[in-house]
């Protein structure tokens, strides 16, 4: 470590230097027997693979107050279902979720408007209730998420926002 010029050094003071460790380890391998040795497996059911997916769930607790629930929906029902939509496009792109890619799912499904249409509302009541609830929803998360296009995933928020709420059908697919 370095000192101040006006420290004294004892001149018979010989510095340190690299020494290499006695033992090296052996260098890391991919042989666990549940590894997967090639790509992520891809089919139906499976999701979309990306990085950090769980930071996504900080940031929808983040827009819990900005979520405009009609009578008889939930926030857990649509932090459920728009996250799934959140992660999808994530990965798409190869990349970890941002704060953009869940308000984009909460604008294809108009839980940012104060006076969504009835038969949007109506829709997704039907869609995401009791998403929410635990993991026993999986594989209606799963419909909903591929039900939403891929020329939607692809757009911007400004897109969204100029398209809603007259377009919903065809930016959910729905």
């Amino acid at each position: 470590m370095a000192a101040p010029k006006f420290t004294p050094v004892d001149p018979t003071d010989r510095p340190r230097s690299y020494e290499s460790p006695e033992h090296i380890p052996a260098p890391w391998r991919n042989d666990r027997p549940a590894a997967i040795t090639s790509r992520q497996p891809k089919g139906e059911r499976l999701g979309r693979q990306g990085p950090d997916q769980g930071y996504a769930l900080k940031l929808a607790e983040g827009l819990r107050d900005l979520i405009e629930l009609q009578p008889g929906e939930s926030a857990d029902d649509a932090i459920r279902g728009t996250l799934a939509i959140a992660l999808r496009r994530a990965s798409k792109y190869g990349r970890a979720p941002v704060i953009h890619d869940l308000v984009f799912a909460f604008s294809i499904w108009g839980w940012m408007l104060l006076h969504p249409p009835a038969d949007l509302v109506a829709r997704r009541q039907q869609l995401f209730a009791g998403l929410g609830r635990a993991t026993h929803h999986y594989s209606e998360t799963r419909e909903l998420v591929d039900m939403v296009p891929e020329s939607t995933m692809i757009m911007t928020i400004e897109q969204i926002r100029t398209g809603m709420p007259g377009s919903w059908h065809a930016l959910t697919g729905a």
